[in-house]
């Protein structure tokens, strides 16, 4: 996979574009101006392995509240701002490391650059988010409806106010809910621009529905060589996002994020409860950072052959299973004893 060459921006300490690793980013769904549990769940998204978080900024209050947030968190935070430019500036004033702001949507060139002269001072980048649901009327009007040409032209519109004003810390993204849109909208943008894109499907579903569409959608552009930090959009406790994206990055090879799991679908040679098995290890093994592969494998058929690269796995016998270590069997485990043999033998690694 050819990774596209952009910009580098910086946001908090965290580098997005160049030759930067694929960030993970996520939004809070909590009031901002309660403190405490916008806290409290990007503690919990931290945890979860988040790396830049971004909240809704509705008022002055959720303006003024990022300097107390700031404080308690260790990740960027960012402002997602409409409308109000003066939101924005207060944001800057209270520590926000990034804004999400559409410099066309917050008035004039001059409140822009009220808003740009203060991000500068501050080292702060401004990403650009173009939806398909909210691109001004005249350019839907011009293609007589909206198209990936019609999200690109937003989105450079909104770049070219920036660059009039010499501001160029920009990060770009162009999310709709439909899948061929949001791809080809991308490919087309990243032909146009080297700025760094931040990709996702935006209102992609619930966690089941938006886990499958979100994985087609994003992982195809990663496989293009396209995007530089991302943000899976899901129905549901945002520490889901997360996860999705992690196992994203880590299924097409682009990070390594813990251990990697091979188990098999099952089928009537299967002797042991593997299935059950499979979602205790996976479970077990959630949150160990070790770049290992482990294969759980339900007979010897497709065992330690289709597994031979795994560093270590089992597959399964009559009540029973076979351990082995890069193919080669290690030895033979009881059916009661594979679980506790099993995950003694990976800690051990």
């Amino acid at each position: 996979m050819n990774r596209k060459k952009t910009k580098k921006v910086i946001c908090g300490g965290i580098e997005i574009g160049g030759d930067a690793p694929i960030s993970i980013q996520s939004m809070t769904n909590t009031d901002t101006r309660d403190t405490k549990s916008t806290i409290d769940q990007i503690k919990r998204l931290e945890e979860a392995g988040c790396e830049i978080i971004r909240v809704a900024i509705l008022d002055l209050e959720a303006a003024d509240a990022i300097a107390h947030i700031k404080k308690k968190i260790n990740i960027p935070i960012v402002a997602d701002i409409h409308f109000d430019y003066r939101l924005a500036i207060e944001c800057i004033k209270n520590g926000v490391d990034k804004l999400r702001i559409n410099p066309g949507n917050i008035g004039d060139i001059e409140r822009v650059k009220k808003v740009t002269q203060a991000a500068k001072e501050r080292n702060i980048p401004i990403r650009i988010g173009v939806n398909a649901g909210s691109i001004d009327k005249k350019i839907v009007e011009k293609y007589g409806k909206v198209t990936p040409k019609t999200m690109v032209e937003s989105a450079l519109e909104h770049i070219h106010i920036l660059e009039k004003l010499n501001f160029y810390d920009t990060v770009v993204s162009l999310k709709a809910s439909d899948l061929k849109l949001t791809l080809e909208a991308y490919r087309l943008m990243s032909q146009r621009i080297d700025y760094p894109l931040h990709i996702g499907v935006t209102e992609s579903g619930t966690i089941k529905s938006g886990t499958i569409k979100s994985a087609i959608g994003v992982g195809a552009l990663l496989l293009d060589g396209i995007g530089d930090t991302l943000r899976i959009s899901l129905t549901g406790d945002p520490t889901e996002e997360i996860k999705v994206g992690k196992e994203i990055l880590k299924t097409i090879g682009s990070r390594d994020f813990g251990v990697k799991i091979i188990s098999c679908p099952t089928c009537g040679r299967c002797q042991i409860d593997l299935i059950s098995l499979a979602n205790k290890i996976e479970k077990r093994l959630e949150n160990i950072n070790k770049n290992i592969t482990v294969a759980i494998m339900g007979c010897a058929v497709n065992g330690p052959g289709e597994a031979k690269d795994a560093d270590i796995g089992i597959a399964g016998g009559k009540s029973s299973a076979l351990l082995f270590k890069k193919g080669e069997i290690i030895k033979k485990i009881e059916e009661s004893e594979i679980e506790k043999v099993f995950m003694e033998e990976i800690m051990k690694m």
